[in-house]
């Protein structure tokens, strides 16, 4: 009796130290060798298990490591390629002792994946050996893997590289019939990502065998649109190949194929895929109206082009960028050793095409970027409106353009462009801008910007220029314009960098309605026009200096432009010569008009400085003249009707009387056709001839 109360207490005891150990766990200490040798063993990686493990025997087995970390010894530039706060892993007792856990329920929580990124390709010849059991997927079976809170960080460490993937969570379901559902969500580039996977495993082992699978991933500002795409998934050793892929990207379908090779921590990837529809829209900034715009600075991040190789080939049937439509567009490109080059064929764009080599070398710290382009019959409007944000120049166009470049930013890569550019334009207008009258409005004072009015334009049949670009610095010697109301020529510099240009042009206008098939030739302006300041806004005024450097030249122009711009007899010389003195006063730094009688009836004394004053005095003295003797005239000659081109005689000022109207304009007859003495004696006293 007496010994069977000890056994009973002896039992007693034991029952109450497997609850005690059921509720609270075991400590297992003993088993983390086990486990680091097993891990070891098979993967050939390390494992440590810092915090400690625990096994807990109610309501099921649970096994608990803490503070895990996994690191492989024969890498020297990151310490651990995995670690966790903690894993747990819910498993039957009979499952475990028979050798097979059968793991219910997997529990990650805030693991961190470190993936190693390499510039070269080396294949590893000694990958860690794996034992049977290892390659026996039968040996262990998990149902469902939930992961919270985990980070996938692409780094390397000789490079200051990193890229992160943040807030990772994911939900792994493995149904008895060998279906996989993988669902979850993360932040990449501060960006939001979800991600769904569904495949139906065939029965070990899986290489080499074709698994459905169906991929859907929704990654707005990463991603055009969601993708939806069915594949085959094989595995060939390290490479895995999706065969047969079709799907959809937005709303516009795709098919085709890929594959990744793993064989080093470099992946080459290749593919070939063909859209039928690709659609972006850009978000651009709304910059400060009242500001200059200018290049950004902020970094251009390409260093990813160093750490993937790749082979690819895409096609798309209509690829669409805001307003902008591409129909079809064919890329092939190739990345190796950080070098992207692409070659563009024969892309249907803006009722036009193309055809270009793009080349990237992203393999230093300072990338190189090389452009060859042709367009053919392009419209110039979207065009330049996608690009430079210039929506004041229409027609067809056709380019050539040849450029290079080096910097990390916006502003770096404008400021050490070089290379040429020919572009023409033939058959379009000009939008917003009058050039003929801007060019006539010079004659009465400088103008500031480009005087744009909606309800305005100018034809023009064809625009015409070629430039040799250095340092951001783009140099024509050949601008030419030809329009049917206007002519122009000139040389000029655009500076890209600071968004300024620099313009010396030669204008000729024609001013007959009868347009340049007319007999004769246009009018000259005499003088040239600069334009000069930013080009959003630049000043526009005639180069006086050119009057003063070859006064002959400008006296016969002036007598050309007296026939043309002010009339046959002169009669529109008054407003062009009063605003011409204007412009001289101003150039000569007194700012204010001539005034009637501010000089004598002599010769002008052009050595005291007084050059505006003297030539204002000339001038109202030959319009004084001119009225008098077209008044003379007007008495004697018949009814006329007035001339299409010629202005309107200008307002007499306050401290001016008008002079009195002639009774009749001039008869149109041979004698018109001579110089005007009036004229003559203006233009006489102006250059002392």
């Amino acid at each position: 009796m007496r010994a069977l109360k000890f056994a009973g207490a002896a039992i007693a005891v034991v029952l109450v130290i497997v609850a005690l150990l059921a509720a609270i766990g075991i400590p297992s200490g003993f088993l983390i060798s086990a486990i680091t040798e097993q891990v070891e063993r098979e993967t050939g990686y390390k494992l440590a298990i810092n915090g400690g493990a625990r096994i807990g025997l109610w309501p099921t087995v649970t096994l608990t490591l803490r503070d895990v970390a996994l690191h492989d010894p024969r890498e020297q530039e990151i310490n651990n390629r995995f670690t966790a706060s903690s894993i747990q892993a819910d498993m039957t007792l009979s499952s475990l002792w028979s050798g097979k856990p059968d793991i219910s329920d997997l529990v990650i929580v805030r693991p961190v994946v470190n993936l190693p990124l390499q510039r070269e390709r080396i294949r590893d010849n000694n990958p860690p050996a794996k034992s049977s059991a290892s390659r026996d997927a039968s040996a262990i079976t998990i149902r469902h893997v939930s992961v919270t809170g985990g980070t996938i960080v692409f780094s390397n460490v000789r490079d200051r590289v990193e890229n992160r993937t943040e807030t990772l969570n994911a939900d792994v379901t493995v149904g008895a019939d060998r279906k996989i559902i993988v669902a979850g969500n993360a932040r990449a580039n501060d960006r939001p990502l979800k991600f769904e996977i569904r495949a139906t495993a065939p029965a070990p082992p899986l290489e080499r065998q074709n698994v459905p699978t169906e991929i859907n991933i929704d990654a707005p500002g990463l991603l055009p649109g969601a993708i939806k795409a069915n594949a085959e998934v094989r595995l060939n050793g390290t490479v895995v190949m999706f065969n047969g892929v079709s799907g959809t990207l937005g709303d516009g379908g795709f098919t085709g194929w890929a594959s990744v090779d793993f064989a080093s921590s470099k992946p080459l990837v290749k593919l070939d895929l063909d859209f039928q529809r690709i659609t972006l829209a850009t978000t651009p900034s709304q910059p400060d109206a009242s500001a200059q715009p200018s290049w950004s600075n902020a970094s251009i991040d390409l260093n990813g082009l160093n750490y993937v190789d790749a082979q690819a080939r895409i096609s798309v049937a209509e690829f669409m960028i805001d307003d902008g439509r591409f129909a079809p567009a064919a890329i092939d490109a190739t990345v190796n050793s950080g070098v992207l080059k692409g070659r563009l064929s024969n892309l249907g764009a803006y009722e036009g095409n193309a055809n270009g080599d793009l080349t990237i070398d992203a393999s230093t710290t300072n990338p190189a970027y090389t452009l060859q382009l042709d367009l053919n019959g392009v419209r110039a409007l979207p065009v330049l409106k996608s690009i430079a944000e210039f929506d004041r120049l229409d027609g067809r166009m056709q380019a050539r353009i040849s450029l290079r470049s080096q910097g990390n930013s916006e502003r770096a890569i404008v400021a050490n462009l070089g290379g040429t550019a020919f572009a023409v334009f033939q058959d379009g207008k000009i939008l917003g801008l009058n050039v003929a009258q801007m060019i006539r409005n010079l004659t009465a004072g400088t103008l500031s910007g480009w005087q744009e009015s909606e309800a305005q334009s100018t034809d023009l049949s064809q625009l015409s220029a070629s430039f040799k670009i250095d340092k951001g610095q783009a140099v024509t010697t050949d601008l030419n314009l030809v329009g049917p109301l206007v002519k122009m020529t000139g040389v000029g510099t655009i500076d890209l960098n600071t968004r300024q240009i620099g313009f010396r042009v030669e204008p000729q206008l024609v001013m007959t309605t009868e347009g340049q098939g007319r007999a004769g030739n246009p009018v000259g302006f005499g003088i040239p026009v600069m334009i000069e300041g930013p080009w959003v806004g630049p000043r526009i005024y005639p180069e006086i200096q050119g009057i003063l450097d070859n006064p002959d030249a400008a006296y016969a122009k002036l007598k050309e432009m007296g026939k043309g711009l002010f009339g046959p007899n002169g009669q529109g010389l008054g407003q062009s010569l009063g605003g011409l003195t204007n412009l001289l006063n101003g150039a000569q730094g007194g700012g204010t008009p001539a005034q009637p009688g501010s000089s004598a009836a002599g010769q002008p004394n052009l050595p005291n400085g007084q050059l505006g004053d003297t030539i204002g005095g000339l001038l109202q003295q030959g319009l004084s003249t001119l009225n008098q003797g077209n008044a003379a005239r007007g008495s004697q000659g018949s009814s006329q009707g007035r001339s299409l081109t010629q202005p309107a005689p200008s307002a007499p000022t306050a401290d001016q009387a008008a002079p009195p109207a002639p009774a009749n304009p001039a008869p149109a007859d041979t004698a018109e056709q001579h110089d005007n003495p009036a004229m003559n004696e203006v233009l006489r006293q102006l250059f002392n001839r």
